[in-house]
């Protein structure tokens, strides 16, 4: 692990920001949980095929973030829209927003009795009435993209974790979204299982998936971001590519929290 956080910046592994228009708007988003106040304003656009990657110390907002873009959090004022349409309170059109836009989870979030193949082929069928067979070729399709085929057949307590998260992306992914949301993927993964989840993650950027990663992988970042957003006290503080970011912070709070984890 510490490898992916010590690794020298080198040339990304995805190309340089997309021109994409705007797919993910937060606009003056603010988060009240009781008198904690956890997003304070925050603005940020997410243009189609880009990787942000979002950063900072605990408690800083950034899960908060993640889970208000499909709405797993409600906003106390400001807007969010997803490819030009306002984010749904509720109903059909929120489920189908969530369709649009995957999330992976730090805990994987499998359904426990079924098996891989099933949990990959489920959303599939119920929420985009997808036929059985389509959905099980796609799943198949999926799992032998990341890696885990030849699990298909096993419950997901029989896998690692990480292949549980790997099966939790192919789940994602079945849905076919416009966007993939990964609120910390890999804090819950030994250390040797974290780089085969963000292999995967790396193939993803590479191949123009729009992702919104939150994670401790500063390793990745460098790898895969188009742009990090740098966090702190539920404000965005400071927002670069990652080259700039990482060898020229411009804020003080960036600066003390890069001192605290590249030198580690």
């Amino acid at each position: 692990m510490a490898d992916s956080i010590t690794a020298e910046p080198g040339p990304a592994d995805v190309d340089t920001r997309p021109t994409g228009e705007p797919l993910l708007v937060l606009d003056h988003v603010d988060k009240h949980f009781g008198a904690l106040h956890v997003l304070k304003d925050v603005n940020l656009t997410v243009h189609r095929g880009e990787v942000v990657v979002v950063i900072g110390p605990s408690g800083s907002g950034k899960s908060t973030l993640c889970r208000t873009i499909n709405r797993l959090e409600t906003i106390d004022s400001g807007t969010i829209t997803i490819d030009g349409r306002p984010l749904p309170a509720e109903g059909r059109e929120l489920a189908r927003l969530r369709a649009d836009v995957g999330m992976v989870f730090q805990s994987f979030n499998l359904f426990a009795h079924k098996t891989v193949l099933e949990n990959v082929t489920l959303g599939q069928v119920k929420a985009k009435g997808v036929k059985p067979a389509t959905a099980k070729a796609t799943a198949m399709e999926l799992l032998e993209r990341v890696g885990v085929a030849n699990q298909a057949q096993k419950r997901p307590a029989q896998l690692s974790g990480g292949q549980q998260q790997r099966v939790a992306i192919a789940r994602a992914l079945a849905m076919k979204p416009k966007a993939m949301l990964f609120d910390e993927p890999t804090s819950a993964l030994d250390p040797e299982m974290i780089n085969e989840v963000l292999d995967v993650m790396v193939s993803l950027a590479r191949d123009g998936m729009t992702m919104v990663v939150v994670t401790h992988e500063m390793g990745f970042a460098r790898r895969a971001a188009h742009r990090v957003v740098f966090m702190d006290a539920g404000q965005i503080v400071e927002e670069a590519e990652p080259e700039t970011f990482f060898t020229a912070p411009r804020s003080d709070r960036a600066k003390d929290f890069l001192s605290k984890i590249l030198t580690h």
